[in-house]
């Protein structure tokens, strides 16, 4: 028995019975349904190493992951075991295409050097063919007919398949996506959607090839096979017509995927269509008693699923809290409390995950880790003061606050497109500095200057937009982005980027939500209080090499991750489970998903937030409690309010218009409560100056080293003794003077 041998047999000694029998499966295909936390890379690995151990040549094992980090762990996990794992196929589904196509595509009649476009670089081709066939109906926006033609190639619906109804939407769709794939063909390239589509063509049109493939790969697994899509299915069904030996590993209830094209009808039809084997893992290595628990009665509703139920033997652990509270603000600063007790007692920052539904909801959660001094990261997504629609309107309002802001000015004078290039920017800034007059003054008096004249027209109707929203400069913030969006045509321009384009205007919602929260805690501030008050979460040094920092992301965005502590927020109807999903069964399924994925990312504490008045895509809501925590067994929750009808309650430290609250009757039995008041705040005056030794609760001691006023706080730029130097609201994190 070679040494090779020896490892593989000590590495599966770990194995529980059920792992050992998916692992030494080998011959015909085989269901592995893995549940959350069960252990599924460990159990692939495994399975490649007794293929490997048992005289399997690496090259003929393919194993399809979905992300490029899981195909390295892969390897280097196997390698650790003493395999050689050097030449196995483990690949993305598009990195495997892609060596293939090489290997074949001229066949479909492209040359093998083809180039790979990615998003942008297809809308711009989109874009052109929208324009050589005379289409500019802004009902038809680019990304909407870009996104059609995606969802196509997932199906596998060639140009001339594309079904068009006799409609004129479908009839001009098509034309677009013909035209689409003879210029991109011209140019020898395939968009991310044809490397799977022009894959599958080159197989099932050249017997030869599909051959070649089929004898090469003995053994295929398939990883996250729940999210696989019609073109993936087909691919798979290729490559193992030969030997038949195919595994996919997968959970049904993490299905969450759907608006990207996955069908869950994959995997759930899988043992019919191979007559395949089924084998479960349902022992849990992450989560407690009571997390599980949770899960199992939250998922078991769905009907599109396979039977199974999470154990494990980590013990029973905490009950789910479930915090009531007044509005957004008082759950981010109740969430920001909480991971900052924890750090106190021992914790690390990077033990804590805050999850929600949608991006908009991450504002309010940014701002108060920042005012705690608590480093975030954003993961999956962008910080929602970094995203490009909040980071222009932003530019509109400084410009208004600051008309000498030439790079403010530079980002916006051309969106939406006015024909005012670099050059005449550059050449507004040259006058600008040599003058001292503000750019703005400059663009106003654009007819008088000979280097601008042949820009005038523009560049005057950019200064009479200019004064007609400055006139509203000092009224209400909200109004005043109105009027930016409207009358700069911003709206407009996003109107005609048909779903994304929404999702942007909401996003400015929420930011005129920002501003409305600013203005009712700080009365007596303004336009520059409020950017001000912004370049606080721009400016917070959030990086530690070490990485110690709360993860923020959407539930999409969490899975296959793990953490200590998840905070769950958001837990109302209309937020989640979302508004349109209450009207569809299968979107109420996909989010109840979620909802199981939001759980069991958890390894030892959950706790679910929820308020009875929220201000969301500028609305005030009051939702119900969500449904999911309905779901949850009453033994497995522990109910907090922390809601406070006190008019003493600090406007400053948790927001506007604090209400007593009760859970509403009936939802949940009144025993199962336990209420707990808020402690008390008092505001405190500006009193910190350069030079004052401070200390915060977790940072330790520290010096002040410079002061700016905050509405009615202050914040404090402090040199702390162990950690460097770090902006801090004073007031909200409770600075103390030694």
């Amino acid at each position: 028995m070679n040494q090779q041998n020896i490892t593989f047999e000590g590495f599966i000694s770990g194995f529980n019975p059920v792992q050992k029998q998916a692992v030494l499966h080998s011959e015909g295909p085989l269901l592995i349904i893995a549940g959350a936390g069960s252990g599924k890379t460990t159990v692939l690995c495994g399975r490649i190493a007794n293929l490997l151990s048992s005289g399997v040549c690496p090259w003929q094992v393919l194993a399809v992951t979905f992300t490029n980090k899981a195909a390295m762990e892969l390897k280097e996990r196997l390698n650790k075991m003493g395999a050689n794992a050097n030449d196995v196929w483990a690949l993305t589904f598009h990195s495997c295409c892609v060596k293939m196509l090489r290997r074949g595509i001229e066949r479909l009649g492209y040359k093998n050097s083809f180039a790979i476009y990615d998003t942008d670089d297809s809308a711009r081709v989109i874009k052109q063919c929208m324009v050589d066939l005379g289409i500019t109906d802004k009902a038809f926006s680019q990304k909407m007919i870009q996104n059609i033609i995606s969802r196509a190639k997932d199906k596998l619906i060639s140009p001339e398949k594309f079904e068009d109804n006799d409609e004129y939407a479908a009839k001009m769709v098509k034309s677009v996506y013909k035209e689409y794939q003879k210029r991109l063909k011209q140019q020898n390239a395939l968009d991310f959607d044809d490397i799977i589509f022009k894959t599958v063509e080159m197989l099932r049109e050249n017997p030869d090839i599909l051959d070649k493939w089929q004898t090469q790969f003995k053994y295929i697994m398939v990883d996250e096979y729940q999210d696989t899509n019609m073109a993936q299915f087909e691919l798979i069904s290729l490559l193992a017509g030969k030997y038949g030996n195919l595994c996919v590993v997968g959970d049904e209830d993490q299905s969450i995927y759907r608006f990207r094209g996955a069908t869950i009808e994959n995997i759930l039809s899988f043992e019919r269509q191979f007559s395949a084997k089924v084998i479960k893992l349902e022992q849990n290595y992450r989560s407690t008693e009571m997390i599980l628990k949770a899960a199992n009665a939250v998922i078991s509703k769905n009907t599109q699923r396979k039977e199974k139920e999470l154990w494990t033997d980590l013990g029973k652990g905490s009950k789910i809290k479930v915090v009531t509270l007044s509005d957004e603000q008082s759950e981010a600063m109740f969430v920001a409390n909480s991971i900052m007790d924890g750090r106190e007692n021992g914790e690390r920052f990077s033990d804590n995950t805050i999850l929600y539904r949608t991006n908009a909801q991450s504002r309010n959660f940014e701002l108060a880790l920042s005012r705690m001094g608590i480093p975030y990261v954003i993961i999956g997504g962008t910080k929602f003061y970094d995203r490009k629609e909040i980071k222009d309107i932003l530019a509109y309002l400084s410009i208004i606050d600051n008309p000498f802001d030439m790079v403010r000015l530079r980002r916006i004078i051309n969106v939406p497109k006015r024909s005012i290039g670099e050059s005449t920017q550059n050449e507004i800034e040259r006058l600008s500095l040599e003058s001292g007059l503000s750019p703005i003054d400059i663009i106003e008096k654009s007819e008088y200057y000979p280097s601008l004249l042949k820009k005038s027209k523009p560049l005057s109707q950019f200064s009479v937009f200019y004064k007609k929203v400055s006139i509203n400069s000092g009224g209400e913030l909200n109004a005043l982005i109105d009027d930016i969006i409207d009358q700069s045509g911003y709206r407009e321009m996003l109107m005609a980027e048909g779903d994304e384009g929404q999702s942007r205007l909401q996003n400015i919602e929420e930011l005129k939500s920002s501003a409305v929260s600013f203005l009712e805690e700080n009365e007596e501030s303004g336009l520059s209080e409020f950017l001000g008050q912004i370049a606080l979460i721009s400016d917070i040094d959030s990086y530690d090499p070490e990485g110690d920092h709360v993860s923020l992301m959407t539930i999409h965005s969490a899975k296959g991750t793990e953490f200590e502590n998840v905070y769950l927020a958001g837990a109302e109807e209309n937020i989640f489970p979302s508004f349109r999903s209450l009207s569809e069964p299968l979107g109420l399924e996909e989010e109840r998903r979620l909802a199981y994925v939001a759980i069991t990312r958890a390894k030892k504490n959950l706790c679910i937030t929820h308020t009875k008045q929220r201000l969301l895509f500028g609305a005030t809501q009051r939702n119900n409690l969500s449904r999911f925590v309905a779901d949850i067994p009453k033994e497995c929750l522990e109910l907090t309010d922390k809601t406070i009808s006190s008019k003493e309650y600090a406007v400053s430290e948790i927001g506007r218009n604090k209400l007593r609250a009760e859970f509403q009757e009936g939802y949940l039995q009144s025993q199962y409560q336990k209420r707990a008041v808020m402690p008390e705040f008092t505001i405190k005056t500006n009193d910190f100056s350069a030079g004052d030794r401070v200390n915060h609760r977790v940072f330790g001691d520290g010096i002040v080293l410079g002061t700016t006023p905050m509405g009615d706080d202050s914040l404090l730029e402090i040199a702390f003794d162990r950690i460097g130097t770090k902006k801090i609201a004073a007031n909200f994190a409770k600075i103390k003077k030694i």
